[in-house]
């Protein structure tokens, strides 16, 4: 027995057509929009952990600050003062239940008008980057997004908290660090 297959005149496209051309299409925007998103979220992520680093150290210098003050009460008080009442008198007087600022470089140590440490009244301003990469409260250098507001609370007669906070806005978000430390008579 000798079968034949029909024959038929079908030949294949020789172009594309529009809808294999759009799936085409598609797929090469997905495969370069893909890592160009990644990339541009790990830029992002970058620059907010840069500003978070940055909020960390402001923040510690806060404490450290404050800190340092109450060891200069202690100093000049002893050997017969009581550099602790002297302490928790000053910061108390300005920075409990209020906010305060803190500008360490044009200013004398100390709290109040005209000293490092001053109430800001709840509107604190920013803060700004001298050329040497010193921050101040003065309007000298660069502006910079951060904030540092600085607040004290009485725990017990012996125990100061002091709570430094950093915070900046970054597209539309906002961003602190805070850092918390208990300041105690150390003598």
């Amino acid at each position: 027995m000798n079968s034949k297959l029909p024959t038929s005149n079908f030949q294949l496209p020789t172009g594309f057509t529009l809808i294999e051309a759009m799936v085409a299409v598609t797929i090469l925007t997905l495969s370069i929009a893909g890592p160009l998103v990644a990339a541009n979220s790990a830029f992002v992520a970058s620059l907010i952990a840069r500003d978070r680093l940055t909020a960390s150290y402001l923040a510690q210098e806060g404490i450290e600050y404050v800190r340092a003050m109450r060891d200069k009460e202690f100093l000049t008080a002893y050997p017969s003062g009581d550099g602790w009442s002297v302490f928790k008198n000053g910061i108390e007087a300005y920075c409990r239940d209020s906010l305060c600022t803190l500008d360490p470089v044009l200013r004398q140590m100390g709290y109040g008008p005209g000293s490092a440490l001053a109430s800001c009244s709840g509107s604190c301003g920013k803060l700004h980057r001298r050329s040497d990469g010193v921050y101040t409260q003065q309007s000298i250098g660069e502006q910079t997004v951060f904030t540092r507001t600085i607040r004290v609370d009485d725990v017990s007669e012996t125990d100061e908290r002091v709570i430094s906070t950093v915070s900046w806005d970054y597209h539309g978000s906002s961003y602190f660090v805070t850092i918390t430390n208990n300041l105690t008579p150390w003598q």
